[in-house]
């Protein structure tokens, strides 16, 4: 779609930079796709040179601007090599890469950040940064600086904590979660159709603490998150109450890629097959090959 109000293209990561009528720009698959009648300028974020994607001693530095077809590269990349047996985590990426079911020509140009600051409720990089404790770095005009759980970031369809001219820097996700043993699930209403629910499940090693995290999106507004201590591991009674406490019927999206009442009914069954596949690793509980 033209923007036909926009008069500037300003490559800038500055927020200095930004003033009213401005929008941060990476992909622009969302920017463009929905138009604006309000936009002036674009500030061009792909001029700032980030690294797409970090390896440090302390996780995984993935850019604003690391485009989904370079993050789903990873895990195979030489750049992961040092960390790939030891960052099991690792083996989520490309099915939530895969959750967005888009051309290439989109997963050359959509990015982790535009995904997340879009914060749609079957965002697959929320998904996924969320699910591994991600912590956003968030720019802001001044020099301002701050992080914040990606979690906690996204508080509703289309909705975030990020403040007029604030830009999403980065996203870091720590080694101790890349380390956990994870469990994915994902259903929608149709074979290549938008998530309808999206669950991940997180047992870190105890070395880690053995904490068991399950991660509820796409299903809800936002994304929730269930914890349970190494010495509070829940039965299926247990995890059922967990989520009946974290998730009001209220906050299950409703659309038409789903209704809220299959959504929840879907989120209990998802979440209980999580549990099962990491803390009973006899049983296979997986629905139509989801296992992973």
């Amino acid at each position: 779609m033209d923007l036909n109000t926009v008069t500037d293209l300003v490559p800038t990561a500055d927020p200095a930079d930004w003033r009213e009528g401005d929008a941060w720009l990476a992909g622009g698959t969302v920017l463009f796709s929905y138009g604006s009648q309000t936009l002036r300028r674009l500030l061009d974020l792909t001029s700032a040179g980030w690294p797409a994607l970090t390896v440090t001693d302390d996780g995984l530095e993935i850019a604003a601007t690391c485009t989904v077809a370079e993050l789903y590269d990873f895990p195979a990349a030489p750049a992961s090599a040092p960390v790939r047996d030891a960052w099991r985590a690792l083996d989520l990426v490309r099915p939530c890469c895969d959750a967005f079911v888009a051309s290439f020509k989109i997963w050359n140009t959509s990015t982790v950040g535009g995904n997340v600051a879009t914060s749609l409720p079957a965002g697959p990089m929320t998904s996924l940064t969320a699910a591994l404790d991600g912590v956003a770095e968030v720019w802001g005009p001044g020099g301002a600086r701050r992080t914040e759980p990606v979690a906690g970031l996204v508080t509703g369809e289309m909705r975030n904590t990020l403040a007029p001219g604030e830009l999403l820097r980065a996203i870091r996700l720590p080694a101790a979660a890349l380390r956990a043993r994870t469990a994915f699930r994902r259903l929608s209403l149709s074979n290549l159709g938008r998530s309808g629910v999206l669950l991940v499940g997180r047992l870190d090693a105890p070395a880690d603490g053995g904490e068991l995290v399950v991660t509820v999106t796409a299903s809800t507004r936002r994304p929730v998150q269930l914890r349970f201590p190494a010495g509070a591991r829940p039965d299926a009674a247990g995890l059922a109450a967990a989520i009946d406490a974290a998730i009001p019927d209220d906050l299950y999206h409703d659309d038409i890629h789903g209704l809220p009442a299959w959504r929840r009914d879907m989120t209990y069954r998802l979440a209980e097959e999580i549990r099962l596949e990491l803390l009973d690793r006899t049983t296979d509980t997986s629905i139509e090959g989801a296992r992973r």
